[in-house]
C-alpha cells in the first residue's frame, strides 16, 4: 500500500465512523423504523452536503478523487466535525499542511538541551512528529522515569503510556480519560503524516500489546495539544499537581517542548524533593549523546 493509498484509507474510515455518530433527528431528518445501521445513510450525508450520492460514495470507498475546501467544509457542517476533527477533515483530504515526501531528521541542539537542564524543579521533554521522546531534563526522570534506561524503540510517549506500568501507577485513577486524550493527540499527528510507514509500523505494534489501545484506535477521536492541570501520584513525593505547557521549536514545528510546572506550593516542595531523591540515588550521566540526529520518516 502506498502512503497515498493510506491516506485514503484513512479518510473513508473517518467519514464512516463520524457519518454513524450522527443520528437523523440531529440534522431534522425523520428516523424511520428500517435503518440497518445507526447513523446518517451515504446519501443522506451528500445530500445535506449538497453533493452527488455517487461522487460522496467514492469519497469513503477511498478512490483518487479531487475535493474543494468549500465542500470539505459543508461536509464539517453536516457530520458536525469539532474543530479537531474539521482538521483532521482537512489534513486527510488536502494534505494541508503538505507533507514533504522525503525523509527528514529530527535534532535537538545542544542550546536547546542547556534550556532543558536549566529547569531544574520542572519536568521537560521534547517530543518528534510520532511522539518519541528525542531529549529530558533532571527533573522529568526524577518525575517519570529513567528515559536512559527505557530501549530507543520505546522511547515514546504514546508507547509508555500503554505498556510502563509505573507511569500508571503515577497517573493514579485518571489513566483511562488521560490515556484516551494521548490516542486522540496522536491520532491528529497520525492524520497529518497519514500513510507513513513508521506511524503505521508503531501502531500495529501498539495494537498487538495493549488491549486498550487496540480498542480506542478504531474510534478515530482527535484533540489538539492544549495546555492543563494534572494530578500525579509519585512514589517519593506523594500528591504532585502540575500545569503542562507545550511549544513548538521554532525552527522545526515537528518538534514540541512539553513542560511541567508545579501549581502551588506544596507541589513545588514535593517536586523539589522527587529530583533531590533521584539525584541522590541516580547520579545524572551526560545527556549530550541525547542531544544528536534521530531519523524520522
Amino acid at each position: 500500500m502506498t502512503q497515498d493509498e493510506a491516506r485514503r484509507q484513512e479518510l473513508g474510515d473517518f467519514l464512516r465512523n463520524r457519518r454513524a455518530r450522527v443520528a437523523p433527528s440531529d440534522v431534522g431528518l425523520v428516523a424511520t423504523p428500517r435503518r440497518r445501521a445507526p447513523g446518517l445513510r451515504r446519501e443522506e450525508v451528500a445530500q445535506l452536503a449538497g453533493i452527488s450520492a455517487s461522487w460522496y460514495t467514492w469519497l469513503e470507498q477511498k478512490r483518487p478523487i479531487r475535493i474543494s475546501p468549500r465542500t470539505l467544509d459543508n461536509l464539517a457542517r453536516v457530520l458536525q466535525l469539532n474543530p479537531a476533527e474539521r482538521i483532521q477533515l482537512f489534513q486527510l483530504t488536502l494534505r494541508q499542511p503538505v507533507i514533504e515526501g522525503t525523509s527528514q531528521r529530527e535534532h535537538v541542539s545542544l542550546a536547546t538541551q542547556r534550556m532543558l537542564d536549566q529547569l531544574d524543579s520542572m519536568p521537560a521533554f521534547i517530543r518528534g512528529r510520532r511522539q518519541n521522546i528525542l531529549a529530558w531534563n533532571r527533573a522529568a526522570r526524577a518525575f517519570f522515569f529513567d528515559f536512559e534506561k527505557v530501549p530507543p524503540d520505546e522511547r515514546n510517549l504514546v508507547w509508555l503510556f500503554f505498556t510502563r506500568p509505573e507511569l500508571r501507577s503515577l497517573i493514579g485513577v485518571d489513566w483511562r480519560a488521560r490515556a484516551q486524550d494521548v490516542l486522540a493527540r496522536f491520532r491528529l499527528d497520525y492524520g497529518r503524516h497519514a500513510g507513513d510507514a513508521d506511524f503505521l509500523q508503531l501502531v500495529e505494534r501498539l495494537r498487538a500489546v495493549s488491549p486498550e489501545f487496540a480498542r480506542w484506535w478504531p474510534r478515530f477521536d482527535v484533540l489538539p495539544s492544549v495546555e492543563g492541570r494534572k494530578r500525579y501520584n509519585h512514589s517519593v513525593a506523594g500528591l504532585i499537581i502540575a500545569e503542562h505547557f507545550t511549544f513548538a521549536v521554532t525552527d522545526n514545528p515537528d518538534l514540541r517542548i512539553t513542560v511541567f510546572s508545579p501549581a502551588d506550593h506544596k507541589s513545588m516542595a514535593r517536586m523539589r524533593i522527587a529530583v533531590a531523591a533521584h539525584r541522590d540515588g541516580s547520579p545524572v550521566r551526560s545527556r549530550r549523546k541525547n542531544a544528536v540526529a534521530s531519523r524520522a520518516g
